[in-house]
Parts: C-alpha cells; structure tokens; sequence
C-alpha cells in the first residue's frame, strides 16, 4: 500500500511540507501528528480567549468551518455555514485546495459564496492544502489519500487557526466533520470549543457511538463475521438486522482503512463540546432522544437549507457540469419519470448496473438517468456503463446526462419516482420534495438509510444491495412504484414525511428551536470562558 512520506523544510517561513509517496509493508497505523508551528506566527500559549481579551473586543462570534472535502459532505457544511452567519457570526469555511480545484473545473464561481456576500452574510472562504500535490489522483488511491486528511491536513488547518487567532474578530470555536480525527486536539491547543457536524441520520451515528456495544455482545468484530440474529440492545433502537448495519462493519469491509479512521473518529467526538446532526426529530424521535440523553449537548438541525430570507444564498458542490433537464421533463406527463441516480461518490458493478438498467428498459416508465463519469467500477467498465438498449430508449422515453441538478429534477411534477443508492443528502432531497425511493444502497451508511426509508417510514422499496439486484423484481417495483396501490400508499406517507420535514424550520419547529437552542449554548459557552 501508497503511503504518504512527510518532509519538512524548517529554513522556510512559514513552515513548508514537501510530500512523496512510497511503498511501505508495515500495515496501515492512524496518527495525528499535530505540528508546533513558527512562533513567529504566534505565541503557542495564546488561545482565542487570550485574544479577546486583550483586545477588548465585542465583535460577533467568529467559528471555523470545516467540512469533509466530498460533495456529500461539503454541501450541509455549506447551508450550515450560511445558517451561523444568519444569525450573526462570522464564519471562515475551509475547503481544500484539490477539492476547491475540482469545483471551479466544473463551472463554479472561485467566490463559492458569492451569493452570500450579496446578501451581506460574513461568510470567508480560505483553502489549504490537503497535504497531497494536486496532480494527485486521490480517487484512484483513497487509503493514501485518508492517510492524508489524518495525518496531513490538520497541520495546515493549525496554521490557518494561528493565523485567524490574529484576525478581526479571531476565531472563537472550531466546528469540524465528525470523520475527522484531529478537531478536539487543535481545539484543546486553540482553548476553542468544538463542535463536532454529523452530515448522516441519527441512527448511523448511534451504531457508530456504540461500537463497543456491537462487539461485546458478539455482533462485531469478530473473525467469523459474529452473530447474525436481531440487534436489539442499542438505545433508541428497538430493533436493527445486522445486514442494515453501516457496510464497513460487514464483511469483508470490516477490516477496511476506513473503518480504522471511523473508529478513531468516535473516540475524538467524545470530546466534542457539541455535536450537530443534519437529521430530523421527527423522522427519528427516539435514536435522538436516546443520544440527547447519553452523551454531550446533540442538537438535531435537518434537514439544513438556506434560512428563511436568504433563498439565494444556496451553493452548490458539485464537480461535474451539470445539464438542464427542465425542458424535457415539461414534455412528459405528471410522475411518468423514474429519476435513477447514483450519486457523486460510490461505483457499482457492472453486473448491478445492467441489471438495475434492463429492470428500467423492461417497465412502462419513462426515466431520466444521471450518470456520472466512474458510475461502473473503473475494473469492469468495458465498452462502456449502459447497455446500447438504454441508449436505443433514450430516443422515445427516456434521457441520460452525466449530471444534473438534483433538487430541480426531484422537485418537478413529472418525476414519480427515484431509485437511489440512498446517500443521506439524496434521501433528504427525496423526502423534501415528497418523491418515493426505489432503494439499491452500494456502501458507508446506506444500508442504514434503507432500513429507514424502507422499514421504519414506508416511503420506498428494496430492490436489493451489492450483488442481490435482479432485473425482474427491478422492473415490477418500478411499475408497482409509479403505478401501483403500493406506490400510491407510499405518496401519502411520504406527504406526511414532508409535511413533517417543512414544520421542523417553522419558526417554532423542532430543527429550528434547536438550532436557536445550539447557539444559544454556544454564546454561553463562549461568554463564560472569556
């Protein structure tokens, strides 16, 4: 396996880290090397409070953002940031330069918040260096890759706070990715509050929480892949199928580079003076409950859009340029649209996608599928992601694009559907905009997020996971979806979950008295270690 080497080259100022990856034999090792900068930059001992109160300042509270550099991540990140700056605070969003890259490439502003400036919202944009060259190929070699958002990326997000501790007002509190496992550590050295953002639903981040729950009563981690009857131990969960759990506890991920991380991840959240969850309560009351009740302050804020007043303020994460589809979904009639799309992150086998892609071709439904560059597995791509029949199809009923604007799409009269991977941000989108799921999860969290779409809400249908997609039981619950009494008792619950996703940002709704409430605590946090 890649691994990343660091040199350092202390006659530079500031500090400058030069790179090279070579082979290695020792098995992957999870450290955060955190780096004592120059004190020329700064004092070590000089925290934000320090700074504060030197200068008698009573400027708004400053916060550090910073997201995941995924577009799944990066987008919540993005509403969160321009929600904080709503009510006041200044927010400095750290994205980094690779990632900042690919969004420009793809015909994005270099100002990402453009938008919010016009508005009059303090929202900074800073980038830094992952620790990797650009010309680095990060999708290609992700355990090098994560090696570097561990090992390298905090030492430039260290600097970036020294710097800021300096700024007008300097930064007062760190909030950070939950994945990451270095944001307590730099906001212990700082004297900053942490908060840590959790971009997925409540349940995933109780599985995670309880790990060491899952292994001692034997249904992970262990060699023959544990017991596989009914979870029923986890609070606020009264029952979960170990096939539901997060992919990376289930053969053979459960011994993955990303799993490692994950569970250094949860160790350093319990650190956290706050955690933020892009979920709603009342989609899942008691996962959320049990949490408020367990661990640190968890405030529940989903589904995160743009605050009222700022509608166009949104800003969007996405790296490939992204195709208009309006005008031809105004040529087709009301919900005649299957929307089949995979997301910005995970591959599918190619066995699964021409299963999934003759179970389109074989239903009555029209359908509009985004397809993005490395949608197959790179290994068995072939000739190409599709079977030629799609494209034959494409001509009278349906149309494929590499990308397209989700929301949009979603949110049209003639779309009736969606069949997904079930990453959290496509669920959320779904359920807003009231369009029943065709589940088909690849990876990482949906698994879980089909338990919840499927089982606990009733607003979609399993149609298999990695391996299990048939053509046949595809295309019936296309049509038993678009058409069906099912499809039609799944509107209506979906209309209920909508309802109740649109009352959570009322003014008196559960995500928005909970973000009052989130930064409420926070100012009193701040205030009281001044």
């Amino acid at each position: 396996m890649g691994r990343v080497r660091r040199h350092f080259d202390r006659r530079a100022k500031p500090l400058m880290v030069k790179y090279s990856i070579h082979r290695v034999v020792s098995p992957y090792r999870i450290r955060i090397p955190i780096i004592n900068l120059p004190s020329t930059l700064i004092p070590k001992s000089f925290t934000a409070q320090h700074r504060m109160a030197d200068s008698g300042s009573t400027a708004k509270p400053h916060a550090l953002l910073v997201p995941e550099p995924a577009h799944g991540h990066f987008t919540p990140a993005a509403k969160l940031a321009i929600n904080l700056a709503a009510k006041g605070f200044t927010v400095t969003f750290v994205n980094t330069e690779a990632f900042h890259r690919q969004l420009t490439a793809s015909g994005h502003p270099d100002d990402v918040f453009a938008a919010a400036h016009s508005e009059g919202l303090d929202i900074r944009y800073e980038t830094v260096s992952d620790g990797l060259p650009l010309s680095f190929d990060r999708s290609l070699l992700p355990d090098q890759f994560l090696d570097a958002l561990c090992h390298l990326l905090p030492c430039h997000v260290e600097e970036l706070m020294r710097k800021l501790l300096l700024g007008d007002p300097p930064i007062q509190v760190l909030i950070a990715d939950t994945f990451f496992l270095w944001p307590s550590t730099l906001a212990e050295k700082f004297g900053v509050p942490y908060v840590s953002f959790w971009t997925q639903p409540a349940l995933v981040f109780s599985l995670y929480h309880h790990m060491p729950l899952l292994v001692g009563n034997g249904h992970w981690g262990y060699p023959n892949e544990g017991r596989r009857d009914t979870i029923t131990y986890i609070p606020g969960v009264p029952a979960i199928e170990p096939t539901d759990l997060v992919s990376f506890f289930q053969a053979p991920e459960a011994s993955s580079v990303l799993l490692q991380m994950v569970t250094k991840a949860f160790e350093d959240v319990k650190r956290a003076d706050f955690v933020l969850c892009n979920a709603v309560e009342e989609l899942e009351p008691d996962t959320i409950s049990a949490l408020q009740e367990e661990r640190r302050p968890f405030y529940a804020v989903g589904p995160l859009m743009s605050p009222v007043g700022f509608d166009g303020c949104a800003v969007t994460a996405s790296i490939w340029a992204e195709s208009d589809c309006s005008s031809w979904l105004d040529s087709m009639p009301p919900r005649s649209v299957l929307y089949v799309s995979f997301g910005s992150l995970v591959s599918v086998r190619k066995r699964d996608m021409e299963e999934i892609a003759y179970g389109v071709l074989q239903s009555k439904a029209n359908f509009l599928w985004a397809l993005r560059p490395g949608s197959v597995s790179t290994a068995e791509a072939g000739d190409g992601p599709l079977p030629d029949a799609i494209a034959e199809a494409s001509r009278s009923r349906g149309l494929v694009v590499p990308w397209c604007r989700q929301r949009e799409v979603l949110g049209h009269p003639a779309v009736g559907g969606f069949l997904t991977h079930c990453g959290w941000n496509s669920v959320l989108e779904s359920m807003w905009c009231g369009v029943p799921m065709l589940c088909s999860p690849v990876l990482s969290d949906q698994p879980t997020n089909r338990k919840l779409v499927v089982e606990d809400l009733r607003i979609g249908m399993d149609v298999g996971g990695v391996g299990e997609v048939q053509r046949d039981e595809v295309s019936s619950k296309i049509d038993g979806l678009m058409g069906g009494e099912l499809g039609a008792k799944m509107r209506m619950e979906i209309e209920k979950v909508r309802k109740a996703m649109e009352s959570a940002w009322t003014p008196r709704g559960s995500s928005s008295n909970s973000f009052n409430k989130f930064t409420v605590d926070l100012l009193k946090h701040l205030s009281l270690s001044k």
